[in-house]
């Protein structure tokens, strides 16, 4: 008897064939951030997807034709959005790559429901959340992330605010918060994180863009862009550093089944036990006796107590048993065709005699 197992996954299919960039993006108002990720729908890479937290995508040259801005109008539906546009019916639309503008505005929403549902249970109107509890929360929060940087497997800027400078390490330092609020956990799904500020250099004012946290050795921390820089201007870059081995436009073919071979498996057939009771009553059965039993348990497994015999050994003596009984049947059978045979032979003879 064989079944067939289900399809599985050939690792060597999962090999990387095509190359993306998935970067965190921060600074603080009017910097341009929106702008860089516009930017993106000239890249080359597909039609741009972004979740617009923020409902600013409206400001955007190219939005609605060039570009899609979906607003989300409550923190709730970033998660069902993305899963719209990453397994429902918005696959349709052919997305190419995604922006999230801005983690900050979804975070802070999903963190003011979760301070409010604590002062409503404690009946206290300054309660904080616990360590614990923010910890937990962010474990929740992060599945946007998980969703939109690894399972898409397309390039994602995602953009994030920078608060007064000092204020974010103080607030961790004081209140005790094992992770950064904003940043908790965005530095680990993305391949760098970037800083965009307003600088003046040479006696003109221009917009600076510093890798300060990278996943990547194409890009070093401190490595800089200034001036128009658009989010091609990052992958040119890392078209540069990392060679053509995997293409940006395009992921390479794949060479490998996607799938193992489906291969039959055998069901052993599990062989029948029997009690050292059974092997008696059979021994009985067929003429012996139980002291027959237990002296071929001493000459053939040097085991004087029967009843410490185990499962392989009982089905030893039950073998050869068999074979006994099969030969000791043959014998039998041999024996009454020859008193047949002498019974006809001497039939004639007494025929005779009465003659």
């Amino acid at each position: 008897m064989a079944i067939v197992q289900k399809p599985k996954i050939n690792p060597l299919s999962r090999r990387p064939r095509q190359q993306r960039l998935v970067m965190a993006i921060r600074g603080g108002a009017g910097v341009g951030k929106s702008h860089f990720v516009r930017s993106m729908s000239d890249a080359q890479l597909g039609r741009l997807c972004i979740f617009d937290v923020e409902r600013k995508s409206r400001l955007l040259k190219g939005v609605g034709y060039q570009f899609d801005g979906l607003e989300i109008e409550q923190p709730d539906e970033l998660p069902e959005f993305i899963d719209w546009a990453l397994n429902g019916e918005g696959r349709e639309q052919n997305y190419g790559c995604f922006a999230l503008d801005s983690w900050a505005s979804y975070f802070s929403a999903k963190h003011s429901e979760m301070v409010a549902a604590v002062r409503e249970r404690t009946s206290d109107p300054l309660a904080q959340p616990t360590a614990e509890e923010l910890a937990a929360d962010q474990m929740i929060l992060q599945g946007v992330l998980r969703k939109l940087c690894i399972e898409s497997g397309k390039s994602v800027v995602i953009i994030d605010q920078i608060p007064a400078k000092g204020k974010e390490a103080k607030e961790d330092n004081e209140v005790g918060r094992v992770l950064p609020m904003t940043a908790s956990g965005l530095e680990y799904f993305v391949d760098i994180m970037v800083e965009v500020s307003l600088q003046e250099r040479d006696g003109e004012i221009v917009r600076v863009f510093q890798v300060i946290k990278s996943n990547s050795s194409v890009f070093e921390v401190g490595f800089e862009m200034v001036g128009n820089v658009t989010f091609k201007d990052f992958l040119d870059h890392m078209r540069r550093e990392s060679g053509p081995d995997l293409p940006m436009d395009s992921p390479k073919p794949i060479t490998v089944p996607i799938t193992l071979d489906e291969k039959p498996v055998s069901l052993s057939v599990v062989a029948p036990t029997i009690t050292i009771k059974d092997l008696i009553e059979k021994a009985v059965k067929h003429g012996f006796k139980q002291a027959d039993v237990i002296t071929a348990a001493r000459v053939y497994h040097n085991q004087p107590n029967i009843y410490h015999l185990t499962t392989e050994q009982i089905l030893d003596l039950d073998r050869r048993m068999t074979v006994r009984i099969e030969k000791l049947k043959s014998q039998q059978d041999i024996s009454v065709v020859e008193k047949e045979l002498i019974i006809a032979e001497e039939k004639p003879a007494r025929s005779l005699k009465r003659a």
